[in-house]
């Protein structure tokens, strides 16, 4: 799967990921003005479920029911 990644300020030195299918608008819930590209077209295993690099864990799941995926507030 491909995947646009957004970046915004976190905690200090912590920001957060959002993960977006490729070419997908950040769905309207997600929206928020602090969001900069960090990554289009990011190829991703299929079977994929962690993105160790933005700390978003249970991808598919979050994809699969939101249509976006996060970092966790905890960070993992």
């Amino acid at each position: 799967m491909r995947l646009d990644i957004y970046q915004r300020p976190g905690t200090p030195g912590h920001p957060s990921y959002l993960a977006v299918p490729a070419e997908r608008p950040i769905p309207e819930e997600a929206t928020n003005t602090d969001w900069q590209c960090a990554a289009r077209g990011l190829d991703i295993d299929d079977e994929a479920d962690q993105l160790p690099d933005y700390e978003i864990g249970q991808l598919r799941r979050q994809l699969a029911e939101k249509g976006y995926a996060i970092t966790a507030l905890n960070g993992h």
